[in-house]
């Protein structure tokens, strides 16, 4: 069974970015995360991850999609 909860080195190792680009995005609410523990170490639910991640996809096919009209120009 796979835990719960990932530390945020187990994300940024996820998402193929650095400790760094992760802290912003839980810093800014786009990855929600909790602190546990007396040092407050942050940990990710997974089902947080994989929601972050499917929000990630939607945006990226508007993204698409708003530019390839665009590139089209106006339709008469």
């Amino acid at each position: 069974m796979e835990p719960r909860f990932l530390t945020l080195t187990d994300v940024a190792e996820t998402l193929n970015v650095t400790m760094a680009q992760t802290k912003a995005l839980v810093r800014s609410g786009a990855l929600p995360a909790i602190k546990v523990g007396g040092r407050g170490a942050w940990r990710i639910e997974r089902s947080e991850l994989e929601a972050y991640i499917q929000r990630m996809y939607a945006e990226t096919k508007e993204f698409i999609a708003r530019g390839e009209a665009e590139a089209r120009g106006p339709q008469i």
